[in-house]
């Protein structure tokens, strides 16, 4: 017959290796190693404090040749577009901001005419933060926009190639702003486009910030610093991310169209104006 205490002492001792209270050193099980996947370094969105290229329009006249271009023409410009684009009698710089203006007239076999200004060759740039102060016009049938597009499209004509959209209005839906990517697979033909808006109740009175934090790991968008729009890499390839090769600005003023005339167009909202403040773009970090 067993000793009482024995039987004490055995039940003592594999109860606390069970719970883990002994404290023997021989009973001691050895750690299992770790093998789970480290979690994901988190996304950063650095960018550097300091502008690398701005414009400020201190300065009276024409926009600075060395800066800006033009797209000139009145194709449609693949939305059925009313205007045509001139190089001369549409913009000007004048008391610190540039001012697009769409008018009322005959040009070209057009009767609108309007200016679309462009960085392409003169700043182009890969990744970074780019914050535009404008006001943009109010009146049906307008539609200015401040938005990008790649400098070389190197996965082929749009959509495959990329967009992206800092700001567009149109003028049936008054001071409704737009932030919005076009890709391959996400493309407003398709009706798969990424996007979001806001309403902002003094966008065609007053000037606000439109800004885009672009990165190689995602796209955000921010109206008056507040975040609006995200679209991060899911790293599937240039269909869903284009987004890895330079891109240039620009700034216009589209009139009808298949989006900016959907109710027509109003020729007593012309001459239209939109003016921009400043543009400063910064280098992205990590």
């Amino acid at each position: 017959m067993q000793h009482p205490k024995k039987i004490l002492f055995v039940f003592t001792f594999f109860a606390g290796v069970l719970l883990g209270t002994t404290d023997c050193k021989k009973t001691t099980l050895a750690a299992t190693p770790n093998t789970s996947v480290p979690p994901a370094v988190p996304n950063e969105w650095k960018f550097e404090t300091s502008a690398f290229w701005q414009e400020n329009f201190d300065y009276s006249g024409l926009p600075d040749p060395a800066k800006w271009g033009y797209d000139i023409g009145g194709n449609g410009w693949g939305n059925g577009e009313l205007q045509y684009y001139t190089n001369s009698g549409n913009t000007i710089v004048d008391n610190g901001t540039l001012k697009i203006i769409a008018k009322k007239e005959s040009f070209s076999g057009r009767n609108y005419t309007s200016a679309r200004l462009v960085t392409k060759n003169k700043a182009d740039w890969l990744y970074g933060r780019i914050e535009v102060k404008a006001k943009i016009p109010k009146g049906i049938g307008t539609w200015p926009a401040i938005w990008m597009l790649p400098t070389d499209n190197e996965y082929g004509g749009w959509p495959k190639s990329g967009e992206i959209d800092i700001m567009e209005h149109v003028g049936y839906d008054l001071n409704k702003v737009h932030f919005t990517i076009h890709t391959e697979s996400y493309n407003h033909s398709l009706g798969t486009q990424k996007g979001s808006e806001r309403i902002i109740a003094t966008a065609t009175d007053e000037f606000h910030l439109y800004r885009v934090d672009w990165a190689s790991y995602g796209i955000r968008g921010y109206f008056d610093n507040e975040l609006v729009f995200e679209f991060i890499n899911p790293n599937s390839g240039s269909a869903a991310w284009p987004f890895d090769k330079k891109f240039h600005l620009l700034l216009n003023i589209a009139v009808g169209g298949s989006w900016g005339g959907l109710q027509g167009v109003n020729d007593s909202a012309f001459p239209a104006t939109m003016e921009i403040d400043y543009i400063k773009m910064f280098r992205f970090l990590q």
